[in-house]
């Protein structure tokens, strides 16, 4: 057996040029179905909880109140749950418009980092709350959206995004001088 340099390889960066092979491509594309998912969700996450007016009350069978009063004593943080509680309406619409520009602003590449924070902040809330009693942990359904967004955070929107256009006409523009 020879020792040598392997030639199999290749490199993890990408150069976001035409070249490279099918690799390169699909690291280019990696992200692309997460922010897509993620995206699509949080928007319909967002016009579901706007849409749905026995959800934005203060009590009633539905009712964002009666849902954070059920989770309260088993959430994490409930000293948040009784901040929230004292206008849970206002709550709902925060966090439903929250859902709403994160999820557009995942999706079409805008401020992708700024989306994938709140994002990430989003599901941690209410995973700290609403879904913290779920035993084993792995079963609560945020915590999966939590670890989904932090891909999003550290990388950003990468292709078909605002952002990487408004880079490349930045990239342009300071090339001309």
């Amino acid at each position: 057996m020879t020792h040598g340099m392997r030639m199999d390889t290749h490199s993890g960066y990408v150069d976001g040029g035409g070249g490279g092979d099918w690799r390169d491509t699909a690291t280019r594309y990696a992200l692309l179905p997460l922010r897509v998912f993620l995206g699509v969700t949080f928007i319909y996450a967002g016009i579901d909880k706007l849409t749905d007016s026995a959800f934005m009350s203060d009590s009633g069978a539905g009712s964002i109140g009666d849902m954070m009063r059920a989770v309260r004593d088993s959430s994490a943080i409930p000293a948040l749950l009784d901040l929230s509680l004292k206008n849970p309406v206002g709550f709902g619409y925060a966090i439903a418009l929250g859902e709403l520009a994160v999820g557009i602003g995942t999706l079409i590449g805008l401020l992708a980092r700024l989306a994938a924070v709140g994002g990430a902040l989003i599901s941690l809330s209410l995973w700290l709350t609403m879904s913290w009693a779920s035993d084993p942990y792995y079963y609560g359904n945020d915590l999966p959206y939590l670890m989904a967004w932090l891909p999003l955070v550290l990388a950003g929107a990468g292709v078909f995004s605002i952002d990487a256009k408004l880079r490349s006409r930045r990239r342009r523009r300071v090339g001309a001088y």
